[in-house]
């Protein structure tokens, strides 16, 4: 058969720099230009016809609104149009690589939605008969399973709705263990510069006081600073696994021994679980609680808009503590949950409720397809892949940026660079706006705190070796022009639908409310 197109002819790109004349509509090719839903049409009209309505006595008082309440009038083309063209500016992992650190953007299988968006999961109300809902309750308690089983612990809490819920779901089970003993005078958790950093708030936002241990010159917790600290005082530690410099804490297990001795506990930070699924259980590690965000490291990219799901798995030590409700599988395969109303004598130690109902449906099923149709050998090939990439990535760019911990041996999930070797005037913010004319979402930026200028990259398993090389060379060229002092990189991005903005002044004084112009012959009065 003969090959389509033989002559090998393709029409010609624009070339950079063009002289072409500036657009009458602003639009550059297909990329369209886009004004604000009220700069559109007028705020005098409407799009929909109602009734006058019948003449009734107001009981809204001083409350009624005494002006017109602006809203922009358009018809509903133009209102489909414009929410469509916002969304081509849309930057989405369905577009291509987002190289986000600790974020885990990574495909998600349209499989999985599929099986989210039966009737018989999608259309559920969490206030059914228990005996209506046994096929999603027997979802809940199977996915329950595999998360004990891939952790190696001995309960978990089902219902937190997220990575930093989960957290709070942890704390609150050390807190109440330690009351439960008598030992509610423990009011420090120890968090390591390398932990996460939503790990200080929750603590604190759950009465503990935080203390700092410092980082290794590895990029790992300083084992013997954090012994050193131990003492009756000290309720836990807050760490991250494998952590936030992708390294992965190789003295957990001899923290975790020193903590309990001293009569604390240890709660992992399982934002990372990604590099680790089927290769490390943190209960062999001696973690007392660590959450598993199920809408990172079982598909449903993080950031995605969704809802997240991060349930508890929890040591035998913890789990008398953990919240209702849950479910409970009887003998004869029926399935109910334990509420406060039937929890009888079975979980008397609950420190209670954190959630209206029972957790995120859509993302058990998700994360259980996920599982399930990757088994056991594949979900170890996802975290094999997933530091394959990462340092394949890493010592790609070796002699291009700086790797702070480059010589700590193998990177995880994610690879780290700083800006120490750019030239004077070029920094971490001037990386990133390049990489957006080339196509891409920049990667974490100046988190973890430990290194200066950070960049933090997540490839994840599901990316091609094509695809992690044209990614390195976008990063490589934009790097190499902030070496070289490429001051064109310094307004960029150039392609972007908005220029480079004041970042500074956006975050401190963002303006929220749209205010009608005032006309050019008013304004000049």
């Amino acid at each position: 058969m003969n090959a389509i197109n033989q002559s090998g002819w393709r029409p010609t790109a624009p070339q950079q720099g063009s002289s072409a004349a500036p657009t009458f509509t602003g639009n550059k090719g297909l990329m369209l230009e886009e004004a604000l839903i009220f700069e559109i049409g007028d705020t005098h009209t409407t799009g929909v016809e109602v009734a006058e309505p019948v003449t009734a006595t107001t009981k809204l008082g001083n409350l009624a609104r005494t002006a017109p309440i602006g809203l922009p009038g358009l018809s509903e083309p133009e209102t489909v149009r414009h929410y469509t063209r916002l969304s081509r500016q849309n930057y989405a992992i369905d577009l291509g690589l987002f190289p986000l650190g600790s974020c885990t953007m990574k495909h998600n299988p349209r499989l999985n939605e599929k099986v989210a968006r039966l009737p018989g999961f999608a259309d559920i109300h969490p206030l059914q008969p228990v005996d209506t809902v046994q096929g999603a309750l027997g979802v809940i308690n199977e996915l329950a399973v595999w998360l004990i089983k891939l952790t190696g612990m001995h309960g978990v809490a089902m219902s937190p709705k997220a990575g930093a819920h989960g957290e709070l779901c942890g704390i609150l089970c050390i807190k109440a263990a330690l009351e439960a003993r008598g030992e509610g005078h423990r009011k420090v958790i120890l968090v390591p510069e390398s932990a996460h950093g939503t790990n200080p708030a929750t603590a604190a936002f759950a009465g503990f006081k935080v203390e700092d241990i410092p980082a290794t010159a590895q990029g790992r917790v300083d084992t013997a600073a954090l012994k050193a600290r131990l003492g009756p005082d000290v309720a836990g530690v807050m760490i991250t696994n494998p952590n936030t410099c992708g390294l992965f804490e190789r003295d957990l297990k001899a923290i975790s021994d020193a903590v309990h001795a001293a009569g604390g506990y240890v709660y992992c930070d399982g934002a990372n679980f990604n590099a680790i699924v089927g290769r490390v259980r943190p209960g062999d590690l001696g973690i007392d609680a660590m959450h598993i965000n199920l809408h990172k490291t079982f598909s449903t990219p993080h950031g995605g808009g969704g809802p997240g799901s991060g349930p508890v798995v929890l040591s035998e030590a913890l789990s008398p503590y953990g919240p209702l409700p849950f479910t409970e599988r009887y003998a004869d395969g029926h399935i109910t949950l334990v509420e406060e109303e039937t929890v009888g004598d079975r979980h008397p130690d609950s420190f209670g409720r954190m959630t209206a109902f029972h957790g995120q449906m859509g993302m058990f099923t998700r994360a259980l397809t996920y599982i399930l149709s990757h088994g056991a050998d594949g979900l170890r090939q996802v975290a094999e892949d997933a530091v394959l990439n990462a340092n394949y990535i890493l010592r790609s760019l070796d002699g291009v940026l700086d790797a702070p911990f480059g010589d700590s041996g193998p990177c995880m999930h994610e690879a780290l660079f700083s800006d120490d070797n750019l030239a004077d005037g070029f920094s971490t913010i001037d990386i990133a706006k390049g990489l957006i004319d080339e196509g891409y979402h920049p990667m974490t930026m100046y988190f973890p705190l430990v290194v200066h200028g950070a960049m933090l990259v997540e490839p994840t398993e599901t990316e091609s070796k094509a695809a992690l090389d044209q990614f390195i060379g976008a990063l490589r060229s934009v790097a190499e022009r902030a070496k070289a002092g490429d001051k064109a990189l310094k307004t960029a991005p150039h392609f972007a639908p908005r220029s480079r903005l004041d970042e500074t002044l956006a975050a401190r004084k963002p303006v929220l409310v749209w205010k009608e112009p005032v006309p050019v012959a008013e304004a000049a009065e």
